[in-house]
């Protein structure tokens, strides 16, 4: 078989049906768009109901927001930490190894165990990680966020010092 005896399977490619070309046959005169009114006639737009309020308008919207001053961070384990092999552990050690992402804010959790004494610089720690690092002798320094504090003032009265 060459390229030149291929073709489709019998049946399988059908022309498309003609309508409106003259009165004669199945497709002409109205070309099966019955009689008058808005469908006998030039195009609807999508999802338009006829006037009424269409359905996409008359659902409810998503509730919800993004709060602006969400500080996202990158977890890293005690059982990833003591597997590095690093004494210092900070940021841009774990960028070198790949455990973190460019610009990734770090947070040490508190899974698995800590065998030595490691010195851990990080965005964030939670306690229980902060309580296993000093209980083997290691020690602990957070590092400030980048932009320092994003948070809104202090709800009440934000004119009493004016």
């Amino acid at each position: 078989m060459k390229v030149h005896d291929l073709q489709p399977a019998p049946g399988s490619n059908r022309r498309r049906k003609r309508v409106g070309r003259g009165i004669g046959g199945k497709g002409g005169k109205t070309a099966g768009r019955g009689t008058k009114g808005q469908g006998a006639r030039d195009t609807i737009p999508v999802g338009f109901e006829g006037g009424q309020l269409p359905l996409a308008m008359r659902i409810p919207k998503l509730k919800g927001f993004n709060n602006p001053f969400r500080v996202e961070y990158q977890g890293i384990n005690l059982d990833t930490l003591d597997g590095t092999g690093l004494d210092v552990v900070t940021p841009e050690a774990l960028l070198g190894k790949g455990l973190v992402g460019k610009g990734a804010l770090v947070k040490i959790l508190g899974r698995g165990e800590v065998t030595r004494s490691i010195s851990v610089s990080a965005h964030g720690f939670s306690k229980s990680a902060q309580e296993a690092i000093e209980a083997a002798g290691g020690s602990v320094t957070v590092v400030p966020l980048p932009w320092g504090d994003r948070r809104p003032p202090a709800k009440g009265n934000q004119f009493a010092n004016r």
